[in-house]
């Protein structure tokens, strides 16, 4: 298999994948994919590795020094790019378990908590622009309502919507696509006893899912009907599956904007200007605006089809 044909085989689908990610991160990262396959390297500790150097670009974004910056840049890129091999490295050798999705989702998190405290600690001892007063614990605030209440929830519920657009595109096997039910029951199924890093992982899972299912009300609807009449997702009628789809596509533009290529983009940008606050006010304002239009649009979508259904039967 050639090279573009592999790299084509790595992608999730063409509707979900951002173009930067297309021509520029998924390539590199099949490089290092095909670099760890070779070594025997598991997905997961390809995982790790990005993990490590990911929170290490915090201590670079810490100074307001333009070369420790780039450095930060650079670290958190390449953090990225290793985000991206785990995944390819998964798909190409059939090494995917959920344990190794949700720590694929734990980097991100983790790298960016590591980079918004470095933040704080930098510009406590700035001053506010226009007042002239320390920043001090304000941007501990600040922090908190970009990362905590805005960056988190907007993240989880962009990538909810990829797995359900790739759930209704390609089915089960083409997506990562999992249920607050199905995770408790894993959960409550092990034993009390000698299985502590299994229940901590599917009990923060299951918690993982709930959020996710908490905020799509008309998206539980539309599963629930859908399973009732049908039986399943998986037997809707295909005319229907396009119906979703073409709703659902316009979508996906917005999911990897509130991921990661948009957001760190602004990061470099604020950081290597020296108002990394500005950063915050942009993940609080313009970004929760997209979210908000997002999941209006999504929850409208699922709606219309249930809508649909109705008609139809």
């Amino acid at each position: 298999m050639s090279f573009k044909e592999k790299l084509q085989a790595s992608f999730k689908s063409e509707d979900t994948e951002e173009w930067i990610d297309v021509h520029f991160t998924r390539p590199v990262g099949l490089v290092l994919a095909i670099g760890a396959d070779k070594i025997d390297m598991h997905p997961n500790t390809v995982t790790i590795i990005s993990i490590v150097i990911g929170v290490a670009s915090a201590f670079f974004f810490y100074s307001t020094d333009v070369v420790s910056n780039l450095c930060g840049v650079l670290l958190l890129m390449t953090a990225n790019f290793l985000d991206s091999a785990d995944g390819q490295l998964a798909r190409l050798t059939g090494k995917k378990t959920i344990k190794g999705r949700m720590l694929d989702g734990f980097a991100g998190d983790a790298w960016f908590f590591s980079v918004y405290f470095a933040i704080c600690m930098r510009v406590m001892p700035q001053q506010m622009p226009l007042i002239g007063i320390e920043w001090g614990p304000w941007i501990w605030i600040l922090g908190f309502l970009a990362g905590i209440m805005s960056h988190s929830p907007q993240s989880s519920l962009s990538d909810y919507y990829r797995q359900i657009h790739l759930f209704f595109l390609k089915g089960k096997a083409g997506a990562e696509f999992d249920t607050y039910e199905s995770q408790h029951a894993i959960y409550t199924s092990l034993p009390r006893k000698g299985a502590f890093w299994d229940r901590a992982f599917y009990f923060n899972y299951q918690n993982y899912c709930h959020s996710q299912e908490k905020r799509t009300p008309q998206f539980q609807r539309l599963m629930a009907v859908v399973k009732d009449i049908y039986g399943g997702a998986d037997k809707l009628p295909q005319h229907l599956r396009d119906e979703f789809r073409k709703g659902s596509l316009p979508l996906m533009p917005l999911t990897n904007i509130l991921t990661f290529n948009t957001r760190a983009i602004c990061l470099y940008l604020a950081c290597l200007a020296n108002i990394p606050w500005a950063y915050f006010l942009v993940e609080i304002t313009v970004f929760n605006i997209m979210y908000a239009y997002m999941w209006r649009r999504h929850e409208r979508l699922c709606a219309h089809i249930v809508e649909r259904i109705g008609k139809n039967e």
